[in-house]
Protein backbone atom coordinates (compact mmCIF):
# COMPACT_ATOMS: atom_id res chain seq x y z
CA UNK A 1 0.00 0.00 0.00
CA UNK A 2 3.25 2.31 0.13
CA UNK A 3 2.36 5.76 -2.37
CA UNK A 4 4.99 7.75 -4.09
CA UNK A 5 7.11 9.76 -2.08
CA UNK A 6 5.99 14.08 -2.67
CA UNK A 7 8.90 15.32 -5.13
CA UNK A 8 9.24 17.99 -2.52
CA UNK A 9 10.66 15.80 -0.09
CA UNK A 10 12.12 13.94 -2.56
CA UNK A 11 14.67 16.69 -3.36
CA UNK A 12 15.45 17.69 0.17
CA UNK A 13 16.31 14.30 0.96
CA UNK A 14 18.76 14.50 -2.12
CA UNK A 15 20.49 17.70 -1.17
CA UNK A 16 20.48 16.17 2.51
CA UNK A 17 22.31 13.13 1.04
CA UNK A 18 24.47 15.61 -1.66
CA UNK A 19 25.90 17.52 1.04
CA UNK A 20 27.02 14.63 2.76
CA UNK A 21 28.46 13.04 0.21
CA UNK A 22 30.07 16.48 -0.99
CA UNK A 23 31.67 16.70 2.49
CA UNK A 24 33.69 13.92 2.43
CA UNK A 25 35.02 14.47 -1.28
CA UNK A 26 36.27 17.65 -0.48
CA UNK A 27 38.28 15.90 2.48
CA UNK A 28 39.82 14.13 -0.07
CA UNK A 29 39.75 16.76 -2.78
CA UNK A 30 40.65 20.42 -1.39
CA UNK A 31 44.30 18.76 -0.12
CA UNK A 32 44.97 16.92 -3.48
CA UNK A 33 43.50 20.09 -5.47
CA UNK A 34 45.85 22.40 -3.26
CA UNK A 35 48.65 19.69 -4.36
CA UNK A 36 47.72 19.96 -7.74
CA UNK A 37 47.67 23.63 -8.29
CA UNK A 38 51.37 23.75 -6.43
CA UNK A 39 52.47 21.50 -8.86
CA UNK A 40 51.58 23.64 -11.96
CA UNK A 41 52.94 26.48 -10.21
CA UNK A 42 55.81 24.56 -10.40
CA UNK A 43 55.95 23.76 -13.82
CA UNK A 44 54.74 27.50 -15.00
CA UNK A 45 57.75 28.93 -12.51
CA UNK A 46 60.19 26.25 -14.67
CA UNK A 47 59.11 26.98 -18.20
CA UNK A 48 59.45 30.82 -16.99
CA UNK A 49 63.02 30.02 -15.68
CA UNK A 50 63.67 28.15 -19.11
CA UNK A 51 63.30 31.18 -21.22
CA UNK A 52 61.68 29.51 -23.56
CA UNK A 53 58.19 28.61 -25.39
CA UNK A 54 56.45 25.60 -24.15
CA UNK A 55 53.49 23.83 -23.47
CA UNK A 56 52.50 23.41 -19.80
CA UNK A 57 49.99 20.79 -19.48
CA UNK A 58 47.13 20.97 -16.47
CA UNK A 59 46.74 16.96 -16.69
CA UNK A 60 49.78 15.16 -16.34
CA UNK A 61 50.65 12.23 -14.16
CA UNK A 62 50.68 13.80 -10.98
CA UNK A 63 47.16 15.73 -11.18
CA UNK A 64 45.47 12.97 -13.47
CA UNK A 65 46.91 10.61 -10.52
CA UNK A 66 44.89 13.17 -7.87
CA UNK A 67 41.99 13.42 -9.78
CA UNK A 68 41.90 9.44 -9.96
CA UNK A 69 41.67 9.81 -6.44
CA UNK A 70 39.53 12.40 -5.53
CA UNK A 71 36.72 9.82 -8.23
CA UNK A 72 37.74 7.00 -6.58
CA UNK A 73 36.85 8.14 -2.65
CA UNK A 74 33.56 9.84 -4.77
CA UNK A 75 32.45 5.98 -5.95
CA UNK A 76 33.67 4.06 -2.67
CA UNK A 77 31.70 6.20 -0.41
CA UNK A 78 28.77 7.07 -2.86
CA UNK A 79 28.57 2.71 -2.46
CA UNK A 80 29.00 2.34 0.99
CA UNK A 81 26.66 5.48 1.61
CA UNK A 82 23.94 5.24 -1.18
CA UNK A 83 23.79 1.28 -2.68
CA UNK A 84 24.45 -0.51 0.56
CA UNK A 85 22.04 0.98 3.31
CA UNK A 86 19.67 1.17 0.29
CA UNK A 87 20.23 -2.47 0.02
CA UNK A 88 19.74 -3.29 3.37
CA UNK A 89 17.58 -0.40 5.02
CA UNK A 90 15.98 1.04 1.55
CA UNK A 91 17.40 4.24 3.12
CA UNK A 92 20.15 6.98 2.63
CA UNK A 93 20.27 9.36 5.73
CA UNK A 94 18.64 12.00 3.76
CA UNK A 95 15.44 9.43 3.27
CA UNK A 96 15.12 8.27 7.02
CA UNK A 97 15.12 11.86 8.10
CA UNK A 98 12.17 12.59 5.54
CA UNK A 99 10.62 9.57 6.43
CA UNK A 100 11.08 8.65 3.01
CA UNK A 101 12.35 4.85 1.40
CA UNK A 102 13.26 3.28 -1.68
CA UNK A 103 11.13 0.36 -2.64
CA UNK A 104 11.17 -2.39 -5.24
CA UNK A 105 8.10 -1.94 -7.63
CA UNK A 106 7.25 -5.41 -7.35
CA UNK A 107 8.13 -6.48 -4.06
CA UNK A 108 7.50 -3.40 -2.05
CA UNK A 109 11.02 -4.38 -0.01
CA UNK A 110 14.24 -2.36 0.00
CA UNK A 111 15.81 -3.55 -3.39
CA UNK A 112 18.58 -6.13 -3.94
CA UNK A 113 22.14 -4.79 -3.67
CA UNK A 114 22.55 -5.32 -7.58
CA UNK A 115 19.30 -2.63 -8.11
CA UNK A 116 20.78 -0.79 -5.26
CA UNK A 117 24.27 -0.50 -6.82
CA UNK A 118 22.45 0.11 -10.49
CA UNK A 119 20.30 2.76 -9.12
CA UNK A 120 22.95 5.38 -7.84
CA UNK A 121 25.09 4.21 -10.55
CA UNK A 122 22.49 5.98 -13.22
CA UNK A 123 21.82 8.29 -11.03
CA UNK A 124 25.41 9.71 -10.11
CA UNK A 125 27.67 8.45 -13.56
CA UNK A 126 25.29 11.18 -16.04
CA UNK A 127 24.98 13.62 -12.71
CA UNK A 128 28.43 13.80 -13.20
CA UNK A 129 28.23 14.86 -17.07
CA UNK A 130 24.84 16.95 -16.29
CA UNK A 131 22.70 14.65 -18.35
CA UNK A 132 21.47 13.31 -15.03
CA UNK A 133 19.38 16.80 -14.76
CA UNK A 134 16.95 15.01 -17.47
CA UNK A 135 16.85 11.81 -15.49
CA UNK A 136 15.82 13.62 -12.36
CA UNK A 137 12.99 16.12 -13.94
CA UNK A 138 11.98 12.76 -15.62
CA UNK A 139 9.90 11.80 -12.72
CA UNK A 140 8.04 15.34 -12.63
CA UNK A 141 5.99 13.69 -15.86
CA UNK A 142 6.13 9.98 -14.92
CA UNK A 143 3.06 8.58 -14.10
CA UNK A 144 1.88 6.24 -12.00
CA UNK A 145 5.99 6.06 -10.05
CA UNK A 146 6.76 9.43 -10.04
CA UNK A 147 10.56 7.99 -11.28
CA UNK A 148 13.72 9.00 -12.07
CA UNK A 149 15.67 7.23 -14.63
CA UNK A 150 17.66 5.88 -11.83
CA UNK A 151 14.59 4.22 -10.27
CA UNK A 152 13.44 3.10 -13.33
CA UNK A 153 16.60 1.22 -14.04
CA UNK A 154 16.36 -0.62 -10.49
CA UNK A 155 12.53 -1.18 -11.34
CA UNK A 156 12.44 0.91 -8.06
CA UNK A 157 10.35 4.09 -6.47
CA UNK A 158 10.34 6.08 -3.42
CA UNK A 159 7.87 5.81 -1.28
CA UNK A 160 6.93 8.29 1.34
Amino acid sequence: AARPAGLGKRLAARLIDTVVLGAVAAVAAVPLGIKAVDHVNDKIDEAKLSGETVTVWLLDGTTSTYLGIVLAVLLLFGVVYEALPTAKWGRTLGKKLLGLEVRDIEAHEPPAFGAALRRWLVYSVPGLLAVGVVGVLWCLFDRPWHQCWHDKAANTFVAG
